[in-house]
């Protein structure tokens, strides 16, 4: 990340964007002729680069606007606001369940991004509630994956950001979770599922590998119907996509869930059929101010198809 400040305003709630150029080649020269080469170079859709070139929306550090024609510049950053795709709207309401001086707290839908990723920008939480009520320094002080609902919290500013995240880093944060997923009766609850997970740079799905354990979870059941069961979980730690790999690995995977045990095909989302994963409550002493506080999402949890209710 750059050392200074964007020296573009937010758009949309979204952050300007940015590219470094580096250094001269393995011959120590340049290895572009102009700044026009290098961003032709670097980004895609030539036309929409000179387009935007000549319309001003390049910028350097202080906010100048690249003309294209400068010479090629070694390690200096050039500032944009990325095209903006269409994208379909999530059709679920974001909750704010509330909102102090330094944190706004949500019940994030199924479906919906924490932050800008990929496909989806202005249809995350961060972006909505950013341009919803009117805080540019919004930022998460935690992170729950697109497809899982439930109890998110964002702080407001920089200047406590690192108060919240310190928190949440040392984990000193009570997070429990419901979802539903297959029931084994065999299988002696409450139980504790104890592996050590990865996850390499490149795979949608994360890996339970031999070697020390750094992913703990308590399993207890709540409900049994008709071959699933609703279930309370309770992670001890805070790994990628850990609830969802350590119940498909003890034969109870959670029921919508598109990557474990195996991967599906990239298809719209099917709202009908939203992953069955809840973070129900999350309880933390509040770092500046010492109040306890205690959130619960009010999301629901369905049943699958095949069970008669």
């Amino acid at each position: 990340m750059p050392r200074h400040p964007s020296p573009l305003p937010q758009r949309h709630g979204i952050d300007a964007a940015w590219v470094r150029t580096p250094g001269p080649g393995p011959d120590g020269s340049p290895q572009w002729s102009t700044m026009r080469e290098f961003l032709l170079g670097r980004l895609p859709a030539g036309a929409e680069v000179e387009r935007r070139l000549a319309a001003g929306e390049f910028v350097d550090q202080q906010g100048r606007p690249w003309s294209g024609d400068e010479e090629f510049r070694p390690h200096v950053f050039v500032w944009f606001h990325r095209p903006l795709a269409p994208e379909t709207p999530v059709p679920f309401p974001l909750g704010i369940l509330d909102r102090t001086d330094n944190l706004v707290v949500v019940d994030k839908p199924h479906f919906m991004a924490t932050t800008p990723r990929g496909a989806h920008v202005r249809e995350t939480a961060l972006v909505k509630l950013r341009v919803a009520l009117d805080l540019p320094e919004l930022a998460p002080a935690h992170r729950l994956d697109r497809l899982t609902a439930g109890v998110l919290v964002f702080t407001t500013r920089r200047g406590c950001r690192g108060a919240y995240a310190g928190v949440f880093q040392s984990r000193r944060v009570a997070k429990t979770y419901e979802a539903v997923g297959r029931f084994d009766p065999a299988l002696t609850f409450p139980m504790r599922l104890v592996g050590r997970i990865e996850k390499r740079r490149g795979s949608l799905q994360a890996s339970l590998v031999p070697g020390e354990p750094n992913a703990e979870t308590l399993v207890e059941v709540v409900e049994v119907q008709e071959g699933y069961a609703r279930y309370r979980l309770t992670p001890m730690t805070g790994k990628t996509h850990q609830l969802r790999l350590q119940m498909s690995d003890a034969g109870l995977p959670l029921v919508g869930d598109p990557l474990y045990p195996e991967v599906r095909e990239d298809t719209p989302d099917d709202y009908a059929d939203p992953l069955r994963l809840v973070a129900r409550r999350l309880r933390f002493t509040d770092p500046l101010d010492g109040v306890e506080r205690d959130y619960t999402s009010g999301r629901a949890l369905t049943w699958p198809a095949d069970v008669r209710r």
